[in-house]
């Protein structure tokens, strides 16, 4: 955990957050400003700053983030097609330095995205 990190702040429970996926591994969440009907994010429980960090021994944490994205959307009803995105550092726009995926649905997706 990194005590300035606002999602480890989230996942120790200082920061509330409506939690609609939670395992050992991750947690879900919608996003604070969407860009889709369907917009959620899924965390680690681990801190990892971003995917450029993640290292070999993450390969395991990583796919069950890709699974447990799966799991969401099947939940979310999101059958017509959904995205996984995963934004690194901060040319590719990640905000939040802490891994975490958005999972957008709800609407179709245009490409090529930003």
């Amino acid at each position: 955990m990194n005590p300035d990190c606002l999602f480890c702040k989230i996942l120790a429970g200082q920061i509330p957050a409506n939690r609609v996926y939670e395992d050992e591994y991750c947690i879900g969440f919608p996003d604070i400003n969407p860009q889709a009907p369907t917009h959620l994010l899924l965390i680690p429980k681990e801190h990892i700053a971003s995917q450029a960090k993640a290292l070999a021994e993450h390969k395991p944490l990583l796919g069950h983030l890709m699974a447990a994205a799966a799991d969401l959307a099947r939940a979310q009803k999101l059958d017509k097609g959904y995205r996984v995105v995963i934004n690194t550092g901060d040319d590719g726009g990640q905000t939040v330095h802490h891994l975490h995926l958005h999972l957008l649905g709800g609407r179709p997706m245009a490409w090529p995205p930003g």
